[in-house]
C-alpha cells in the first residue's frame, strides 16, 4: 500500500515525530499512550513486551521506562535509527531492543512475550490476518492494538488521502480475534474529529476541540462514531 512506502521514506523518519505529535498533535500522542498504559497495567519488572512498527520507539521507551523488558520491531531502519536515538536521549539505550524485521514472520518462539503491542500498524495491512495470527502466536496472553473505524468521519478522510489506510467494524475484529483464539477483554474508542484535523492546528487551538470532542465521544452516540479503537485482546482460556 501506498502509505507502507510514505512510512519507510527517510525524510519521513526524521521528522515522523514532529510532523505527527507536536502541536495538536500532541493530544494524539498523549491519548496514544493513555490507552497502552492502561490496557498493560502496572507493568511488573521482566514482564516481556514486542511492540510491532515501533517506530521512532514512542511506546517503546515509555514501556522501557516503566519497567518492561521490551522489544521493538520495524521494517523501516530509518525509524529504528531514530528510535535508537531517542531511547539513547532518554537514557533508556540499555534497556531496549531495537530489531528490523517482517511482521508477518516474526522472530521469536511461540508464547515468548507476556505481551505483544502494534499501535498505528493495521490500518496499514492489505491482509490482516496473517499479521494478526503472528502476534498471537508470540504472546501468551495479550495482544494490543489500535484500528480506524468504517462507521466514522475517517471514510471521508481516507478516501481524501493519498496513502489510504483500511477502516474496520467491530464486527470485523471481532472475527479477525476469533480465527486466532483469542477474546476482547476491554475497548475504548475516541475522537470523533479524525487525527488528520488535530495535526494542522497548534494546540491552543486545538485544545478546545479536543475539549468538545471528548465531552461528544463519553456518549453513546459519539462513542459509536469514533474514528479509532483501541483494542485489548487476550488469548482464549487466560
Amino acid at each position: 500500500m501506498k502509505g507502507q512506502d510514505w512510512y519507510q521514506a527517510d525524510e519521513v523518519a526524521e521528522e515522523y515525530e514532529d510532523l505527527r505529535f507536536s502541536g495538536g498533535g500532541a493530544f494524539i500522542d498523549r491519548r496514544e499512550k493513555e490507552a497502552v498504559l492502561s490496557a498493560l497495567g502496572p507493568i511488573d519488572d521482566g514482564h516481556r513486551v514486542l511492540e510491532v512498527a515501533c517506530g521512532t520507539g514512542r511506546f517503546t521507551t515509555m514501556l522501557a521506562d516503566q519497567g518492561a523488558e521490551i522489544v521493538g520491531l520495524d521494517i523501516s531502519r530509518e525509524m529504528l535509527e531514530q528510535g535508537r536515538e531517542n531511547a539513547t536521549d532518554a537514557g533508556l539505550s540499555d534497556t531496549v531492543e531495537f530489531l528490523r524485521g517482517d511482521a508477518s514472520r516474526l522472530p521469536f518462539p511461540d508464547d515468548h512475550f507476556d505481551s505483544v503491542v502494534a499501535m498505528r500498524f493495521f490500518h496499514l495491512m492489505d491482509e490482516p490476518l496473517e499479521f494478526m495470527r503472528e502476534l498471537r502466536r508470540v504472546s501468551s496472553d495479550q495482544v494490543f492494538f489500535d484500528t480506524f473505524n468504517a462507521r466514522s468521519l475517517r471514510v471521508l478522510y481516507t478516501w481524501l488521502l493519498p496513502m489510504g489506510s483500511r477502516l474496520y467494524s467491530e464486527r470485523q475484529v471481532a472475527d479477525l480475534l476469533g480465527e486466532v483464539g483469542m477474546t476482547l477483554a476491554g475497548e475504548e474508542h475516541d475522537f470523533v474529529l479524525p487525527y488528520g484535523f488535530y495535526r494542522g492546528l497548534p494546540s491552543v487551538v486545538a485544545k478546545p476541540f479536543r475539549v468538545v470532542d471528548e465531552l461528544i465521544g463519553n456518549t453513546i452516540p459519539g462513542d459509536y462514531v469514533a474514528s479509532v479503537s483501541y483494542w485489548d485482546a487476550r488469548v482464549a482460556g487466560e
